[in-house]
């Protein structure tokens, strides 16, 4: 295997193992898609990507970080995002999207306006979460999620799906990371329930695993589902790299092919030991240890370096984030670099490097 080789992944072949990793543009009203994301998202299909995910996508107005976050909690949501899933296909990279709920953190104010939390009285909304445990003293306290809560997010996961089914997406992630709803159910530093939803690591899943199945339902058996967890919560007593390999090994038979390993979020004052390919051995364990396919992320920046992680067995695809806003055209570099001759768009084939 190498960066550049094709990943299949049920009835989808990504053309190289290169995905644009889910990116907040904090740029919507009432969470629709706009130019912005065209030529955002556009761009990495047009610059070599194989995989082209959406930015977190709410499945509830209640479930944005912020009020600017994408969405997909209507069908008019859908309409601009279609125009987006068939501009990536036609560029050869495959369009997937990332359904999301941000639990307890969301309400808050986007990154370039503070980033604090956003109260009712300035415009935000009250969140939900597992408890009635705010994430910070500054945050919202949020409203505990009793079981038509419950029953109502899955269904919201659900109703994501099929439209991002009938928006032409090839390619759907479920957001259970970076302390967001899912993942809160599943971290014991967060989740205090006692119910069927607590407790136990059987209890702490079992929302996971319902929206999983839910989703599963209405994405057909063709396409590729992938869960983006946190692998560690990086504190004694929460969720772990045991926790990540079992999870990954429940999940599968429910129909996930992919689980993409980053890691924290759970709480404020986690230690992360931050650093090139930081998060790279979570996903090496859950394709060792569990046999399901991953995928890496987090300060991933050089060729030799992505190519490496896929050589060696680490993981089946690599996610770039930053490095991708930094040079839309890293996949076209990278090949270069490499030593892989790899078609460029037509529209700027004149511009090609020639060996």
């Amino acid at each position: 295997m190498h960066l550049f080789e094709p990943l299949r992944l049920r009835g989808v072949t990504l053309r190289n193992r290169i995905g644009v990793s889910p990116m907040c543009q904090y740029s919507c009203v009432d969470g629709m898609a706009s130019d912005w994301h065209l030529v955002h998202l556009g761009s990495r299909a047009v610059g070599g990507a194989g995989l082209v995910l959406t930015e977190a996508t709410a499945v509830l107005p209640e479930g944005r970080i912020s009020p600017e976050d994408l969405g997909l909690w209507s069908d008019a949501h859908a309409e601009p995002l279609a125009r987006i899933a068939a501009f990536v296909k036609a560029q050869g990279a495959a369009p997937g999207v990332q359904l999301a709920h941000a639990g307890r953190k969301a309400s808050t104010r986007r990154p370039w306006d503070g980033g604090a939390p956003l109260p009712p009285s300035d415009g935000g909304w009250r969140p939900v979460g597992p408890g009635a445990d705010a994430f910070t003293p500054a945050h919202t306290v949020p409203d505990a999620l009793d079981g038509p809560g419950l029953v109502r997010v899955v269904d919201a996961f659900r109703r994501a799906a099929a439209r991002a089914l009938d928006a032409g997406f090839e390619l759907l992630e479920l957001h259970a990371a970076h302390g967001y709803l899912l993942a809160e159910l599943l971290s014991p530093l967060v989740n205090r329930r006692d119910d069927a939803y607590g407790g136990s690591f059987e209890g702490r899943t079992r929302l996971l695993r319902e929206v999983v199945s839910a989703v599963r339902g209405v994405w057909p058996e063709r396409l590729p589902l992938l869960v983006r967890v946190s692998a560690t919560d990086w504190v004694e007593g929460g969720w772990s790299g045991d926790d990540t390999v079992a999870l990954a090994r429940l999940l599968a038979p429910l129909g996930v092919d992919l689980i993409d390993c980053s890691s924290g979020g759970a709480v404020p004052d986690a230690k992360v030991p931050v650093g090139p390919g930081y998060q790279v051995p979570f996903a090496a364990r859950v394709r060792r240890e569990a046999g399901v396919p991953s995928a890496a992320v987090g300060l991933i920046t050089d060729p030799a370096q992505a190519d490496a992680i896929v050589r060696e067995g680490e993981a089946d695809l690599v996610l770039l984030a930053r490095e991708l806003l930094r040079d839309p055209y890293w996949p076209l570099h990278a090949a270069r670099a490499l030593g892989r001759d790899v078609p460029w768009p037509p529209q700027y084939e004149r511009a090609k490097p020639r060996r």
